[in-house]
């Protein structure tokens, strides 16, 4: 008799704390037979070796999948639970049955499955690190995208975090629809528009 393989999924999220851009959750089930060397919290490598990971991650991984909260979602439900909602997504989009999703942190989404956050995941559950550098790089590139289409609030440089540079381009143009509305700083400028 064959038992079945007990499938464990890490799951973390990019851009909870931005001005801008949606917030982007991966999901990731590590394959054991094919082990990626130097995973770690996203936040801790440089972007070069986090694209190198996640071109090997997405080679290597049993299964990943990436999910985002769009600004509007955001706005409309907060960002707590547009991060849970990502996560959800992430999770139901990897297309596995899983025993147990792994999530970063101290609050978990609602899953089909049993589920257990785990504060500081990203660096210490290699499923979760894998996440968070998938994560990480999706909402990267998109906020390069978004840098090309409303380039004057330098998007590629600060990736939407509320830097100097951000709130000042904020102060001098007011908000574009990439921005969180929700958010103070951006409804501050709103309301001076």
């Amino acid at each position: 008799m064959t038992h079945a393989l007990l499938l464990v999924a890490g799951v973390d999220e990019a851009g909870r704390g931005p001005l801008a851009g949606p917030v982007v959750a991966a999901a990731v089930v590590l394959d054991p037979r094919r082990p990626i060397e130097g995973l770690a919290d996203s936040k801790l490598l440089s972007a070069r070796r986090r694209e190198a990971l996640a071109t090997e991650i997405r080679a290597h991984a049993r299964a990943y999948a990436v999910a985002q909260a769009a600004v509007e979602e955001i706005d409309a439900i907060n960002i707590l639970q547009a991060t849970m909602l990502a996560m959800r997504r992430a999770v139901e989009a990897l297309g596995v049955d899983l025993a147990e999703v792994l999530v970063d942190g101290n609050r978990c989404p609602s899953v089909g499955c049993a589920v257990r956050a785990i504060v500081g995941g990203d660096r210490d559950v290699p499923s979760i690190s894998a996440a968070s550098i998938l994560a990480k790089t999706v909402r990267d590139a998109l906020l390069v995208a978004l840098d090309r289409e409303y380039p004057a609030y330098g998007f590629a440089r600060h990736k939407g975090y509320a830097t100097p540079e951000h709130l000042a381009a904020l102060a001098r143009h007011g908000p574009c629809p990439a921005h969180r509305k929700s958010f103070a700083p951006v409804a501050q400028r709103a309301l001076e528009w």
